[in-house]
């Protein structure tokens, strides 16, 4: 039996129809005869969803226990016993229950489908991995439930489903997505009009992207060589010089003409892997086109022309851009150039623009490396044994007759071993020094410099011949050698530079550090000043005694017009100043990038003191204000000689004064415990003590039978401040009773994990979306529509402050079923078991 077929709608947000296309296209099939089974289908109790599951066989799900709830999941076993030919498999990238077959969703669509059975699936473009980190910058919250990119683009099937925002807005406003208490803060948050524009773009450039791999495939398995213009794409052809920024402005100017153009910018290197150009200007046209939304790309290829028509052919582009050739006009005479070339062979279907520029005819002048990079050593021996060597040779060949063949072979070796040693110098000498003495010991008439044979005359010409070639070669492989490497050094050390600094890994007294090391120098500093007349200061530096002007420096490299990096120690090269000129350009991105994040952190601290100031104004306005006024009212009330109270009255109206004080108290002691962790002064006092003497303590202040207490006696001793946590459970216990329904208690349950014990508090209120987790920890913050009056804010400000002084963490998660789970952990003390050592739990209920 072969693999299944696998099809996928994907969604470019939650609501969009999905579901409902994939339970749509299972009636199409059943209709047709098809045996069709829904495996798993969520419709989150939308009617018309759920009226769509009528007629279908479904396949009982599996209940599996988790954290004392009971969850369903897909049953495969079941799936794969039923064998049908189709399963329906929502949600893609849902992530099983714990005790499940496999950990998510996906797993189990894989065994389904290499069990031969077809499944149709849906995905939303937020769950794809890939995109995580986009989608988070779009709508601010991280998707926890994501499935591999090549699982999605290995379906057989991609079919999307999309929905204008407005359109998916009037459904969500309608109530036909989520349930009316969740819309309101669904549509202020994750379904605002721009999240929704950037997901629906997003979803179909992804779309986009699979159609070009599928028509790049098809193309390929029929061998269609022939352009199809489905959307313009254009090569631009770069040589390195300094025209590649003209003609990649140009490219995208053209390519905003149309609708969907891409530009892909190419550079063809030699096979040898060197190359004249400059490597900085490349650098800078890659990030120019980059910048501009275009690709860059680096091919080899020996026949320029040839190489970027078989690149243009193979990315299925519609135009190429070159430039007018930089050849003077004497040039011509060895061929009409790259661009007449890859106009006259590009055919009819793809056109090429020749651009002007400002270097037309004013020659390439590109560095050609010249000079010996053998080394000062080498060099030496090499003269050496030019000179000394055929010397040497004579002297011995005087003493032994082998012939003149012999003889020729015998000085021959003697140039090639001072071709290897010191180059194409050391060579010719030994070939020119050699063939006379040859002339002179060897040939006949021996002793004179005159050749009597004319066969020796040829013999003597192609010895020197020989060597003069050995000695080019070697010396050409030398130099080419010596420049590979020190490429490859260039190239490791930038992409060190620009890896380092991108990931935010170096400031910028390291990358000075790292320029005095690379290049052996004593000391570096950056320096800058604000005008051209302003004197020159240290924005940084490294190393003993750094230059205090440009001029004072033994290098000196410009930034710009009024910065300049000073390097003292010792003269550098020509040929190290462009690896310097990147790390100068880098030092000062780095420099403006610690600047500002400097001023982006005082603007937070101010914007934040700022937010706190303005909060605690209102928290004193109005809900420190009512509870004086209650009391000030009733007090009036008491003194009044107006009014005969009766003992029930009076005694409600002392009630009310004691109420108004106590929720004053703990205003005011939430208002002291933030400003305390505001300005650094918790200090706990930590020592070892067990979780059922402090947390039955933190519950004195909740209603009667509001709360369930697990805590186990056996669980290991923690390291907390006392009086910090019993406060900071109370304030999570508080909050949970506050949010609960009537009649549903609020659970606080204890456990122990590796080396950390976490308590839980669990209630079964209306909950807190994903991105609203984090927020709700900030000061002056009450979720969703709490009425005034019950509190500042600050509770769990001030419970995770305390959490976090203690060592330990507190965060918030939601609860299966609805509701949401308080998770303080604290560290555990390895001493085994509490003093009681009882493995029973104690479970009791407060009053």
């Amino acid at each position: 039996m072969g693999r299944g077929r696998l099809r996928i709608y994907l969604g470019a947000a939650p609501g969009v129809g999905k579901t409902y296309a994939m339970l749509s296209e299972a009636h199409r099939r059943v209709e047709r005869g098809t045996d069709c089974v829904v495996a798993f289908v969520e419709h989150h109790h939308r009617p018309r969803t759920e009226v769509m599951l009528h007629g279908l066989e479904q396949v009982p799900r599996r209940e599996l226990d988790h954290r004392g709830g009971v969850f369903t999941e897909m049953d495969v076993e079941a799936v794969l016993r039923r064998a049908p030919a189709v399963a329906l498999v929502d949600e893609l990238a849902h992530t099983n229950v714990p005790g499940s077959r496999n950990a998510k969703r996906w797993q189990d669509v894989e065994e389904l489908l290499t069990a031969g059975i077809d499944v149709v699936s849906t995905v939303n473009i937020q769950h794809l991995e890939s995109l995580g980190d986009v989608v988070e910058s779009i709508t601010g919250v991280r998707q926890r439930e994501t499935v591999p990119d090549e699982v999605v683009r290995r379906a057989d099937q991609i079919e999307l489903v999309d929905m204008s925002p407005p359109a998916l807005r009037r459904r969500m406003a309608h109530g036909n997505i989520y349930k009316p208490d969740k819309v309101d803060a669904a549509l202020s948050n994750y379904f605002r009009p721009g999240n929704l524009t950037a997901l629906r773009e997003l979803a179909l450039l992804w779309v986009a992207d699979r159609a070009d791999e599928y028509l790049t495939e098809y193309r390929s398995e029929h061998r269609v060589s022939k352009i199809w213009g489905s959307r313009e794409r254009i090569v631009v052809g770069l040589t390195g010089g300094p025209e590649g920024r003209t003609l990649i402005r140009r490219a995208v100017r053209l390519a905003e003409k149309g609708a969907g153009g891409e530009v892909m910018a190419v550079y063809i290197a030699r096979s040898d892997g060197l190359t004249s150009a400059s490597p900085k200007e490349l650098a800078v046209q890659r990030t120019l086109v980059e910048d501009l939304g275009g690709t860059f790309h680096h091919v080899v290829g020996d026949d320029i022309p040839a190489s970027l028509l078989d690149f243009a052919r193979g990315a299925n582009a519609t135009q190429v851009v070159l430039g007018s050739s930089r050849r003077k006009t004497w040039q011509y005479v060895f061929g009409p150039g790259v661009g007449t070339t890859v106009a006259r062979e590009s055919g009819p279907d793809l056109d090429v623009h020749i651009v002007t520029h400002d270097e037309v005819a004013k020659g390439r002048g590109l560095p050609v490396a010249r000079g010996a990079r053998l080394g000062r050593s080498r060099i030496i021996w090499g003269w050496a044994v030019g000179v000394g060597g055929p010397v040497a040779m004579a002297l011995l060949l005087n003493t032994i007759d082998l012939g003149l063949a012999n003889d020729m072979l015998l000085f021959l070796a003697v140039t090639v071993a001072a071709a290897l040693l010191g180059g194409l110098l050391p060579a010719l000498v030994s070939a020119a020094f050699g063939s006379l003495l040859l002339n002179y010991f060897y040939t006949p008439p021996l002793h004179r410099m005159t050749v009597a044979n004319p066969k020796n005359i040829v013999a003597i010409v192609v010895f020197v011949g020989v060597a003069v070639a050995v000695a080019s070669v070697v010396d050409l492989a030398a130099r080419r050698t010596h420049q590979a490497a020190r490429l490859r050094a260039e190239s490791e050390i930038l992409s060190f530079l620009a890896g380092s600094v991108l990931r935010g890994e170096t400031s910028l007294e390291a990358l000075l550090e790292r320029v005095r090391q690379t290049f052996g120098m004593e000391s570096v500093a950056l320096l800058e000043r604000a005008g051209g007349i302003d004197p020159w200061t240290c924005a940084g530096s490294a190393g003993p005694a750094p230059a205090t002007r440009p001029e004072g420096a033994d290098v000196d490299m410009p930034v710009g017009d009024h910065m300049a990096l000073a390097l003292s120690g010792r003269v550098l090269p020509a040929s190290d100043r462009r690896v310097l000129a990147a790390f100068a350009a880098q030092a000062v991105v780095v420099l403006d990038r610690q600047r500002l994040q400097h001023e982006a952190d005082r603007a937070k601290e101010l914007a934040e003191g700022n937010r706190i100031r303005t909060a605690l104004l209102a928290a004193v306005s109005h809900d420190l204000r009512t509870p004086l006024a209650g009391i000030k009212a009733a007090v009036s009330s008491l003194r009044s000689d107006d009014v005969a109270w009766s003992e029930e009255d009076r005694a409600e109206l002392l009630e009310g004064i004691e109420d108004g004080a106590d929720r004053l108290d703990h205003l005011v002691g939430n208002l002291l415990d933030m400003s305390r962790l505001q300005t650094g002064t918790v200090a706990p006092l930590i020592r070892e003590i067990d979780l059922d003497e402090v947390v039955p303590m933190a519950l004195g202040g909740v209603p009667e039978d509001s709360v369930v207490l697990d805590v186990p006696e056996s669980l290991p001793m923690v390291a907390v401040d006392a009086g910090l946590l019993e406060r900071a459970v109370a304030n999570l216990v508080e909050n949970a009773v506050k949010y609960s329904p009537a009649g549903e208690r609020v659970l606080v349950a204890a456990s122990a994990l590796a080396d950390r014990v976490e308590v839980r508090v669990v209630d079964r209120g209306p909950g807190v979306p994903e991105d609203a987790k984090d927020r709700i920890f900030a000061p002056f913050q009450r979720y969703g529509d709490a009425p005034r009056g019950t509190g500042v804010g600050l509770g769990l400000a001030v419970a995770r402050g305390f959490a976090e002084a203690m060592g330990g963490t507190l965060n918030a998660e939601d609860t299966p079923g609805g509701g949401l789970t308080m998770v303080l952990t604290v560290r555990a003390v390895d001493h085994g078991p509490g003093p009681a050592a009882r493995s029973a739990v104690a479970e009791r209920q407060v009053s």
